[in-house]
């Protein structure tokens, strides 16, 4: 029970690893505000997972790349709640494509779910964390984000800047004793990235020094880390979680 009572609100949950930190918080006795961009027909799911920890588990839909929306629905929890501990910005998009074959486009929308979205909800909530003078912030970045990969600059630029944003904000936020940390996960084995996986990067497992993919739930169990009091100490630190991989 290291998450008791705490409030967490953690974007990206319809799947993946959001789903994996949903399901380890609500384990740990967190009160889980799990979020999607759009009713996907969590609440079943939300039920099923309240009940068997005997705690909450809420399903909340809002677009992290809205402002308004997100402002407006981190009230609602505030509300409810009168308090946030623990913000999980999971949320992101991913592509896989070299230099020349970069759209824009598809950029442009990649840097708005991964760096806009993420500080859209770092913002609004660190406002009430920073009235309460506690709270801990997670933001997902990753091993391309700090090594770089062939085939993946665009996404690597974006979780370069959520690597930037959380050592700054780690800084500024410190004195109103709130935790801003990040965890850099290299190839995860998600229903979506194995299928990529299979088809474009089977070879690399040979880069993996324990020589497979990490599982959802190896990403949460550190996540759970950084919400709990067992990280009181720790703040702008970039988390690796990737099996010693050789990106």
């Amino acid at each position: 029970m290291l998450l008791k009572g705490k409030v967490c609100l953690i974007t990206g949950t319809n799947k993946g690893i959001g789903k994996a930190i949903a399901e380890s918080f609500a384990r740990e006795g967190a009160i889980v505000y799990a979020n999607a961009r759009e009713n996907c027909g969590m609440e079943g799911w939300a039920h099923d997972l309240a009940k068997k920890n005997n705690t909450k588990v809420i399903p909340i839909y809002f677009d992290v790349t809205d402002l308004e929306n997100v402002k407006s629905k981190v009230l609602e929890i505030k509300s409810a709640e009168k308090k946030i501990d623990v913000l999980v910005n999971n949320a992101g998009m991913v592509t896989y494509e070299l230099i020349p074959m970069v759209q824009m486009e598809i950029f442009r929308k990649m840097w708005e779910v991964n760096v806009i979205g993420t500080f859209n909800l770092l913002q609004i909530v660190s406002r009430i964390m920073s009235r309460q003078q506690s709270g801990s912030i997670i933001n997902m970045a990753s091993i391309v984000g700090e090594k770089g990969s062939k085939g993946q600059v665009s996404y690597a630029t974006t979780k370069g800047a959520v690597i930037a944003m959380t050592k700054a904000s780690a800084k500024e936020l410190a004195t109103s004793n709130i935790r801003v940390n990040a965890i850099a996960p290299g190839m995860v084995g998600t229903e979506r990235f194995k299928g990529v996986f299979e088809k474009s990067f089977k070879d690399k497992i040979n880069q993996v020094g324990f020589g497979r993919l990490a599982e959802p739930n190896e990403i949460a169990e550190v996540c759970v880390f950084l919400g709990s009091e067992m990280s009181s100490y720790v703040t702008g630190q970039i988390i690796g979680v990737d099996g010693s991989t050789e990106v």
